[in-house]
This record gives C-alpha cells, sequence and structure tokens, in this order.
C-alpha cells in the first residue's frame, strides 16, 4: 500500500481544513515546497496535492505554490482541486504534475474525463468526495444525489489510473478512516482506490492494509500534528 502525505494549498500556504470548510483552516506551513522536501525525504514516494482555492474557484489558484513542488522534490505528486479542461490537464502535466484528480467533472462533464483518460493514459484520477455516501462536488459545496458506487461504476472501464475515495465527515477530524466504506468501493470497481480522510493512527494504517484491495491512504493533519510519524508509517507499507 502507498502512503500520500497531502499538502492543501489555501493563498500559497500548506494548510489542513476541517470537513472542507475553508473557514477552519490551519496553517501548518508557508513554505509548502520545504514541506514537500520533508515528506521527500522521509521516505515518501508520492505527494498528494490539492489546489483548495482551485476547488472553489474552478480554476487553478495555486499554481506557484504546486510548481515550487514540482521542483523542489524528486517523487512523483498528484494534483486535485479546480481542473476543469482538457488544456489545464495538460498545463499541469507539462509542468511536471505526475497524476491529475478529477472530481466535479467526474459528476458534470464524465466525457471529458473519458478524453482525458484517452489523451494523457496512465495520468488520469478520479475523486470521489462523499458526505453520508452522496457524492459532493464544487469543493465540497454543492452535494447531489449520487452514491459513491455508482460513480465509481461508471469509470470501472474508462481506463482511470485510481479512484480517490474521501469520507468528508471524517476528513481532518481524526476520527480514524471509514474502512469499511472504501473497502466496499475497492471491492466494486476494479480500478485501484485509494482511501483518504481521517486516517489518524497506525492502527488506522494497519487496518488499511489489511484490506487488500486498498492501493493506497492519504495522510494529512495526523502527520502535521505528530499522531503519526511518516517514517514509521512508511515502515509498515
Amino acid at each position: 500500500m502507498i502512503l500520500y502525505p497531502a499538502i492543501d494549498l489555501k493563498e500559497g500556504r500548506c494548510v489542513r481544513l476541517v470537513r472542507g470548510d475553508m473557514e477552519q483552516a490551519t496553517v501548518f506551513n508557508d513554505d509548502p515546497a520545504a514541506q514537500a522536501g520533508s515528506f521527500a525525504d522521509a521516505g515518501a514516494s508520492w505527494l498528494h496535492l490539492v489546489d483548495l482555492d482551485g476547488a472553489f474557484a474552478g480554476k487553478p489558484m495555486n499554481a506557484k505554490a504546486v510548481e515550487a513542488i514540482v521542483n523542489e522534490v524528486d517523487i512523483p505528486v498528484q494534483l486535485g482541486g479546480g481542473i476543469r479542461t482538457l488544456e489545464t490537464i495538460e498545463n499541469w502535466l507539462g509542468c511536471g504534475v505526475m497524476r491529475i484528480i478529477l472530481g466535479t467533472v467526474a459528476v458534470k462533464d464524465p466525457d471529458l474525463v473519458m478524453q482525458a483518460c484517452r489523451k494523457f493514459p496512465g495520468h488520469i484520477a478520479v475523486g470521489i468526495d462523499a458526505r453520508g455516501g452522496r457524492v459532493a462536488v464544487e469543493g465540497w459545496a454543492e452535494e447531489t444525489n449520487l452514491g459513491a458506487t455508482e460513480l465509481a461504476r461508471r469509470f470501472a472501464d474508462t481506463g482511470v489510473d485510481a479512484i480517490i475515495y474521501t469520507d468528508i465527515d471524517r476528513d481532518g477530524v481524526l476520527q480514524g478512516a471509514n474502512i469499511r466504506a472504501t473497502a466496499d468501493l475497492a471491492r466494486a470497481v476494479p480500478v485501484p482506490v485509494i482511501a483518504s480522510g481521517g486516517v489518524s493512527s497506525l492502527a488506522d494504517i494497519r487496518a488499511l492494509i489489511a484490506e487488500k484491495r486498498i492501493a493506497g491512504a492519504i495522510i494529512g493533519r495526523a502527520l502535521y500534528d505528530g499522531r503519526i510519524d511518516l517514517g514509521e508509517a512508511l515502515k509498515l507499507c
């Protein structure tokens, strides 16, 4: 299982939110590139980046910070937030981002996701963010009646490289990962599924590893407040 340390970007700084609420942002580092470097030095093999401002604006808003991170580290990064066009995808890949995460457009413009998979094979992931099992979009500000598993199945045979499943209610609150829902989703589709939201202890990581279908886990606040030592977590994987 691959661990993805998370760097959420707001106004050029590294922050963590509580359940996606932009009004509950805690700044952990004013230098996201330095933060990325520390994760890479600890042995991380991937990084997970989110342009939070971009997710609400519908277009990239933290390009300088993302580019600084890509230039700082030699490990691959995946990026989500405000990516709504093929041109934007191509620009980010050209900047050195390895994997693009499409969330809102997976609901509102699924044809674009399919086009992206054809044009950029191996570089497209779908982000499924759910509250109570229902998908939320536009920076989690808009809820839909679409079920997470239903959405995942729509992209099961499109060439998507991965699905990132986030339980919004657990994101940033350190209450433990929703392992059952993530595992159920992973069993429902042949695409690798990455867990996100609520990972708060080494016990959570062990439980995720035990679910053989789960391909990865994203860790955020627990790294920043010291609940999880990244080196120890990587040894488990």
